[in-house]
């Protein structure tokens, strides 16, 4: 078999376009929760705490340029190519990251409450083949 013919029978496999398909919803629903996280739930906790934002934290590994004149902020430090300790920075992502998986968690759990309570498919109908075999069968035992 060719290489070509090969994976062209790889790639129309249903479940190589399943995971395409996967992936490209995942991406998009990433896209929603970490705007969730991001615009909706980290204000209210960083309002909650005092409005304290972690990416302040850092230790500067470092002294910047003689001549930077600019902020002592993290993303100024960083564009100025002074190499940080950002542990605050890891703290705000390991925070984003409790509280995307909490969503995600409730989110499937909930889906997964939905899908129990939906009725059961009905049996598949039996093939006529089978159908014709229980005929004879019965036929015969008269």
């Amino acid at each position: 078999m060719s290489i070509v013919s090969e994976f062209k029978e790889f790639a129309i496999k249903g479940n190589v376009v399943d995971l395409a398909v996967g992936v490209i919803i995942g991406a998009a629903f990433g896209k929603i929760v970490e705007s969730i996280v991001k615009d909706l739930i980290m204000p209210i906790v960083g309002r909650i705490i005092g409005g304290l934002d972690f990416s302040s934290f850092f230790i500067m590994l470092a002294s910047p340029p003689a001549d930077y004149k600019g902020a002592m902020t993290y993303d100024a430090l960083t564009k100025a190519g002074v190499p940080l300790f950002a542990y605050g920075n890891f703290i705000t992502v390991a925070i984003n990251f409790v509280i995307l998986a909490f969503i995600i968690f409730i989110m499937v759990k909930q889906i997964n409450r939905l899908k129990k309570n939906a009725p059961p498919a009905p049996p598949a109908a039996t093939p006529e083949d089978v159908l014709l075999l229980r005929e004879i069968r019965d036929a015969l035992k008269k």
